[in-house]
């Protein structure tokens, strides 16, 4: 059965990020004294930004008390505002090597594309509109994790383009991301494929306990792979 439909997620899989999404969290945290090492941000890359949060506040906060809504909100507030930021002004924002090149090649066999995010809406709709990738009709759908009931590893914003795109069996879609949560998004969706790409937070040694289907260096192979 054919691929119908591959979901790409945004930084470190199609969107160079060169740590300026763990930056980006490390100010927000240190505005209210959390000063968490960039590995361990790295290693909660994928998720739902808010969810991202409360996982690193319980392990760097001793009183659990202090762990309220409010300082999510406004830790996730301060985070937003400097990625936005950081999206409109940044001129080294570029598509990872291929990416444009296989939306191409993807759309010219029949294959729609799906961009899904642990990115809030505003924050992924910047980055898209930066790139003109709707302008230059390289994607067909996009999701922020805030448009579902829940993010990754949950497979609600596969489901959403699933909906979408009138497909109602799981073994029609590819899933294609660089961390665990991308993995676990596309193994709890049922996707023939889950493909994990080493140009992001994981490397390929990090990405091998979550037995994802493949493994790749370069986003140009999914071609290949989803074309079996």
């Amino acid at each position: 059965m054919s691929i119908k439909l591959v979901v790409f997620d945004m930084a470190g899989t199609t969107v160079a990020d060169d740590h300026k999404v763990t930056n980006a969290f490390q100010n927000s945290l240190k505005k209210y004294n959390y000063d968490v090492p960039s590995h361990t941000i790295d290693l909660h890359m994928g998720y739902e930004k808010t969810h991202a949060i409360r996982l690193m506040l319980d392990r760097y906060e001793s009183n659990k008390e202090n762990i309220t809504d409010e300082l999510v909100a406004n830790i996730h507030t301060a985070f937003v505002s400097g990625m936005i930021d950081y999206y409109r002004h940044a001129e080294d924002l570029t598509a990872l090597p291929n990416v444009e090149n296989t939306f191409r090649a993807l759309h010219d066999q029949g294959t729609k594309i799906g961009i899904n995010t642990g990115f809030s809406r505003d924050i992924a709709q910047t980055i898209i509109d930066r790139l003109q990738w709707q302008e230059k009709g390289l994607i067909d759908y996009i999701s922020g994790s805030d448009e579902v009931e829940m993010g990754r590893p949950y497979p609600f914003m596969i489901h959403k383009f699933m909906s979408e795109a009138g497909i109602t069996d799981p073994s029609e879609v590819a899933k294609v991301g660089d961390t665990e949560v991308d993995i676990h998004e596309g193994q709890n969706a049922g996707c023939k494929y889950v493909i994990g790409v080493t140009t992001g937070s994981f490397t390929r040694e990090e990405l091998e306990p979550y037995h994802p289907d493949y493994i790749i260096d370069d986003i140009a192979d999914v071609i290949d792979i989803i074309s079996q």
